[in-house]
């Protein structure tokens, strides 16, 4: 794994100035960061007025790296409060920086929230939990978590997943790899472009593996416009199921994704953003301390409309009965 820097953009002071600002102002009129109409028309309202400036720092992925990390934003950790021990508990800890993370997403495009996920928010607290340490969630703590696209099970996914940092004493990093920087023989892709296996929904969605339906087969690899793009979690992919071939194929893509893969060690106030078709995400394992001061990341989840990244086949998957909520459809 690469400990190379990630690209980065560095926030100019009047677009620092021009967020901060805005996120005042909302948090001061609603006090919460939970999900009303209101509060998502207010974000939308406010994000379509930001300037020229603000919208080229969230202009989209550009890089084969596939990711960017956002930068300027500061966090006071006295200030943000104590890390929480679950996502249930979290309440409206760091409240203000939902809204924050909220005008950028929807600066990007258009943020979602799952009905079956941490109560329908549109902003997510990832936090070590006790009980979850070797999950394959973003509860989990001493396991390595390993490479995925995010809710790579279901056909309405984010294309843009944003983290963003309140607090990392401990510089864990997050791991990304582009399959736009692996190299895979022809035959590999041809042999990943077919729908082969299903992937399973993961354990942060419960309801959904109790789901009655077979599961579709889906293609790992797809061949876009723009390049290769990928739908990947090999820890909810039967693999036992599949051929010898494929399962080769498949053990070749994870470990290009594992040459190529870099890690990314956020500092409190910087938000990574990761383009889901092109790049799996993970974390290195650690050891939490539950006394407040853990890794605590706050996560968006963004859909940037008439994007030609997915094969048109998904339109028919019935996603395991979880939907999307869409914060702004246009």
């Amino acid at each position: 794994m690469s400990t190379a820097a990630a690209p980065a953009r560095q926030l100019d002071p009047d677009s620092v100035s021009e967020l901060r600002q805005a996120t005042e102002h909302i948090h001061a009129e609603f006090g919460t960061s939970a999900t009303t109409p209101a509060l998502l028309k207010r974000i939308a309202t406010t994000a379509n007025a930001f300037g020229d400036g603000l919208r080229h720092h969230c202009r989209p992925v550009d890089t084969d790296d596939g990711l960017f990390v956002l930068r300027g934003l500061d966090i006071d950790d006295a200030a943000a409060g104590p890390t929480p021990d679950s996502w249930a508990t979290a309440g409206d800890s760091g409240a203000a920086h939902d809204i924050t993370l909220l005008l950028l997403a929807t600066v990007m495009g258009n943020p979602i929230a799952w009905e079956g996920q941490q109560d329908g928010r549109f902003v997510h607290n990832i936090v070590p939990s006790p009980g979850h340490e070797t999950e394959q969630t973003g509860a989990s703590s001493t396991v390595l978590l390993s490479p995925h696209t995010e809710d790579a099970f279901h056909p309405g996914r984010a294309h843009l997943l944003m983290l963003g940092c309140m607090r990392n004493h401990d510089d864990i990093a997050t791991t990304a790899a582009s399959v736009r920087k692996t190299r895979l023989s022809e035959r590999d892709v041809r042999t990943l472009t077919r729908p082969v296996l299903p992937i399973l929904p993961d354990d942060a969605y419960a309801e959904a593996q109790g789901y009655a339906e077979e599961p579709p087969p889906v293609p790992a690899l797809f061949a876009s416009e723009d390049g290769i793009t990928l739908r990947f979690d090999p820890a909810y992919t039967p693999l036992d199921q599949a051929d010898d071939a494929y399962r080769s194929a498949y053990g070749r893509l994870g470990e290009e994704l594992a040459r190529v893969s870099v890690a990314v060690s956020l500092a409190p106030g910087e938000v990574l953003v990761v383009d889901n078709d092109l790049v799996v995400h993970g974390r290195v394992p650690f050891q939490a301390r539950y006394d407040g001061t853990d890794r605590w990341l706050k996560r968006a989840s963004v859909r940037v409309p008439g994007r030609r990244t997915r094969p048109l086949t998904e339109a028919h998957e019935h996603g395991y009965g979880q939907s999307a909520i869409e914060a702004h459809a246009r």
